[in-house]
């Protein structure tokens, strides 16, 4: 009876899995499921501790911008081939999840992976949270995630939020194409951030102080705030400590693969003229 039960259960995830109209390849999925049954493993069972593991075992894929725009009519893209800085971090986060609620299948994973890209877990391009600050904003409602605002210091810089990229770029976003409907639904979404003070700490205060060490946990989500025009957050990662301070996980466009990277993030901030300083968004 048992087994029965189980193999309905895994049936209906199977069609729940069909219904949500997932774009993966089996590669894909034999992956998911191999990284979970590693991370089974682990000793610390933390989501801490899941996010790190799963940020390692990622290392090396490569970096390829604009993975979710494949089809005319939005699916719930899985690929584990080919990351950028933001569905590297939703994979992560993803697995994460998986583990820590004891949903350790691939339908599992979706179910996760869709709940955290859209709004709602709807799978539609305008229910995508294309912005970060609503990424953070919507994840904080379903408590994925925790928008971290304090203490100041470290969080003594405030950004104004002004989101409008998208719907003064539409040339660069084909999806929006002869959707009037579509843009008015994403200029709703800029509409809602914009104008809201979102703490964050300068990067001349990321040090390697026992006040960051403190305030930033491994396996947070770190997002760049920038003062390029429309935009509000330029490239997200992940929190990794080492002796040294604070380095990066990410997808980097600049290795043109995913690294932890080897230099410490205030000596990549540093470089970054647009860039700010960081927001921290921590797992639940």
């Amino acid at each position: 009876m048992k087994k029965l039960i189980i193999t309905i259960f895994s049936l209906l995830l199977t069609v729940n899995i069909l219904a949500q109209q997932v774009d993966y390849t089996k590669p894909d999925s034999l992956q998911v499921v191999s990284l979970m049954k590693k991370a089974r493993m682990l000793k610390d069972k933390s989501m801490a501790s899941y996010m790190l593991f799963f940020g390692r075992e990622l290392r090396g894929v490569p970096y390829v911008a604009k993975t979710l725009e494949k089809n005319s009519t939005e699916k719930l893209v899985v690929n584990l081939r080919q990351l950028d800085c933001t569905t590297y971090v939703e994979t992560v986060l993803a697995l994460s999840r998986s583990m820590t609620k004891g949903q350790q299948t691939f339908a599992g994973y979706c179910n996760n992976l869709r709940q955290i890209r859209y709004r709602n877990g709807v799978v539609a391009y305008p229910m995508r949270q294309h912005y970060f600050t609503y990424w953070i904003q919507e994840n904080t409602r379903e408590r994925i995630v925790a928008n971290i605002q304090s203490p100041n210091p470290p969080f003594s810089g405030v950004q104004t939020v002004k989101a409008d990229y998208m719907t003064t770029h539409l040339s660069s976003y084909p999806m929006l194409k002869g959707k009037p409907q579509w843009i008015k639904e994403i200029a709703e979404m800029e509409k809602s951030i914009t104008g809201t003070k979102q703490r964050y700490i300068p990067k001349t205060a990321v040090t390697n102080s026992s006040l960051l060490r403190r305030t930033v946990h491994n396996g947070d989500i770190i997002a760049i705030v920038t003062t390029k025009k429309g935009l509000e957050i330029s490239h997200i990662g992940i929190a990794a400590w080492h002796k040294d301070g604070l380095h990066m996980l990410n997808a980097s466009s600049l290795y043109h693969k995913v690294v932890e990277d080897h230099n410490l993030l205030r000596t990549y901030l540093s470089k970054q003229t647009s860039a700010l300083g960081i927001r921290i968004v921590r797992p639940l």
